[in-house]
């Protein structure tokens, strides 16, 4: 049985792997992929089914789900599952984790005769609820650390939701159907700075979990 203590390191560790390296992996494979650039096109352009990626990207972003619902659970750990607040966060983190990292992986975004198919469907559903869950997440989790206890994380909770929701309506600019509309050749761009956003946060949430617990167990000694 894995104690409180190990159970929050290893989650932050999860963490700490699911945001740095979904960044490293999408650079990389995103080199073997002939023609994809980085700042137009999306990451779920990686894992279609004629991407010679697509496989691994595939198994990486289901990877990315368990890690980042690992986290959850240790996250709930760290700041007691029994306050509602702290249930709703986790379980924001949870659908994030299921949404865009088990969903993404399992169902991939396939256009075939200018149509999007079943499974390209299911993909951006889940996408889309995944994402929802993380935008709002900042909401919460400030509630559970307080301005009083960390100012600093209060500021830092309102700036990361305001630049996820610029970002995110900078990256829905593609669904205008105008040509001229330059905003849409950057999606890749847009989208990357949502999640590289909300992957500061998370980050900045784990090293505040480790910290919570280095004081509990001064404290207790």
């Amino acid at each position: 049985m894995i104690n409180k203590k190990s159970l929050i390191m290893i989650a932050s560790i999860a963490c700490f792997t699911a945001c740095i390296g979904d960044f490293w992996v999408t650079f990389v494979l995103g080199g073997y992929k002939p023609g994809y650039s980085q700042l137009r096109n999306t990451m779920s352009l990686l894992g279609v089914t004629a991407s010679p990626v697509s496989g691994i990207i595939s198994l990486w972003w289901i990877i990315l789900g368990l890690l980042i619902i690992l986290f959850a659970f240790g996250f709930s750990k760290a700041f007691g599952y029994h306050k509602r607040p702290v249930q709703v966060a986790t379980w924001l983190m949870i659908t994030y984790g299921l949404g865009e990292g088990l969903g993404s992986g399992i169902f991939k975004d396939d256009i075939v005769n200018s149509m999007t198919t079943l499974s390209g469907n299911i993909h951006e559903i889940l996408g889309g609820i995944g994402t929802a869950a993380i935008l709002i997440l900042p909401f919460i989790v400030k509630i559970i650390i307080p301005r009083a206890t960390n100012p600093g994380f209060h500021t830092l909770s309102l700036v990361v939701f305001i630049l996820g929701l610029v970002f995110l309506a900078m990256f829905l600019f593609r669904l205008i159907p105008y040509e001229s509309n330059d905003l849409m050749l950057y999606k890749g761009l847009w989208q990357r700075l949502f999640i590289l956003d909300y992957y500061i946060y998370l980050i900045v949430i784990a090293v505040i979990m480790i910290k919570k617990q280095h004081i509990n167990n001064i404290i207790s000694k």
